[in-house]
């Protein structure tokens, strides 16, 4: 069986690649590799070439994201710049993975066409296909048109809403695949009228959320009140803020991590947080929470990855 090293690449393959630098929670072990393919067809015949037995990991920007202390077994495969490009086509827009979600939102305003709801959310467009991103009461699930994919086989597919089930906060990409670009349908709208309402998305989350601190966004999904797509999601008053802040877990700490004294489903790296710090942070705030409301939160946040070897499983108090 061909070696991880021994495979052909044109972009860049790096062994024990430290993790910790690119996520937004500055956590987290090495990969015990790293892959940034050129292009498609370098991910393409990576994939194929990859033994069928090593794991793969696909790796937005970070922001979403918890990596373990012991770091992630396999191949993590990060799309550099040349995935980011954006075209407009009528009222679709196609946007690279690795693309940003801000970005993706300005130009399509630019061009009068309406994706605000992405302005304000962590991350780029793989990630917010794979996770039904979506804000201000839109979704991924509600633009979708199609999403072009890298499986783990080395299969070039396109997959449609049908293939992809969204449903709050989810979707059913094939594991282990990797989005390469996403068309998106939007609502035509004046630019200006458009840029104005992101300006004031901008001032309402600075205003609101720990913008200035190291975050992952949002750590629990709101507990309820959701259609299959998550369309309502913000027509409902149960929001994981709310319910961890009655038991009051605003401010709370463990180490270096904290919930946010501003926003309560903010976990933060005061500054020497460890993965493990936070992720127990966040199961001893799911666990005091349960006890309080009878109210079991789940996680947004992916925790990815080994903990480190000498970790302890089990969850120290809040």
């Amino acid at each position: 069986m061909a070696q991880i090293d021994d495979i052909d690449v044109q972009g860049r393959l790096i062994a024990g690649y430290d993790l910790s630098g690119v996520t937004w929670l500055r956590v987290g072990g090495p990969a015990e590799w790293l892959f940034m393919p050129q292009d498609v067809e370098d991910l393409r015949q990576f994939l194929a070439a990859l033994p069928g037995d090593v794991p793969v990991f696909p790796m937005g920007v970070g922001s979403n994201l918890i990596v373990r202390d012991g770091g992630i077994r396999g191949v993590v495969i990060r799309l550099p710049r040349a995935f980011a490009s954006i075209e407009i086509d009528g009222d679709c827009v196609t946007a690279g993975a690795s693309a940003l979600d801000a970005t993706v939102a300005k130009q399509a305003a630019r061009a009068g066409l309406d994706l605000t709801f992405l302005r304000t959310i962590p991350g780029a467009i793989g990630g917010a296909v794979a996770m039904n991103a979506g804000c201000y009461g839109s979704y991924i699930a509600d633009h979708f048109v199609r999403a072009d994919v890298v499986l783990r086989s080395g299969e070039r597919v396109q997959l449609g809403p049908d293939d992809l089930n969204f449903r709050y906060r989810q979707s059913s990409l094939p594991a282990e695949a990797v989005v390469v670009s996403a068309t998106l349908r939007a609502r035509r709208a004046d630019p200006a009228d458009l840029g104005a309402r992101m300006e004031a998305q901008l001032a309402k989350r600075d205003e609101s959320q720990p913008t200035k601190d190291l975050t992952a966004g949002s750590t629990f999904r709101n507990p309820a009140g959701f259609s299959s797509t998550g369309a309502a999601d913000d027509r409902h008053d149960l929001k994981a803020w709310k319910v961890i802040d009655a038991a009051g877990l605003r401010g709370a700490m463990l180490g270096g991590a904290q919930m946010s004294p501003k926003h309560p489903n903010f976990l933060v790296n005061t500054g020497d947080a460890t993965g493990l710090d936070l992720e127990r942070l966040g199961e001893g705030v799911r666990e005091r929470v349960f006890a309080h409301s009878g109210i079991r939160l789940e996680w947004e946040i992916k925790r990815v990855g080994e903990p480190a070897p000498e970790a302890e499983n089990e969850n120290a108090p809040v």
